[in-house]
């Protein structure tokens, strides 16, 4: 298992775990894997952001990773 800090934007908080600055996932734990463990609707995210830098689904964890995931932004 590794640490990683989480967290989630908008629409996205009411996933939110109890301890997200010390969230444990399984090493070699995707974000797309991360999405299904917390339960998120892939089309319910947009951007992910991993140490201030954008990632796609397929980017591996790793230990003392900063994960921001935010939804799409409607408006009008």
């Amino acid at each position: 298992m590794i640490e990683i800090e989480l967290r989630l934007f908008a629409t996205l908080t009411r996933y939110t775990p109890p301890t997200p600055e010390s969230f444990r996932v399984a090493r070699a734990t995707t974000v797309e894997g991360l999405l299904s463990e917390l339960g998120i609707p892939r089309e319910e995210t947009k951007l992910i952001f991993i140490n201030g830098k954008k990632h796609e689904l397929d980017y591996e964890l790793s230990k003392g990773d900063r994960v921001g995931i935010f939804p799409p932004v409607g408006g009008g």
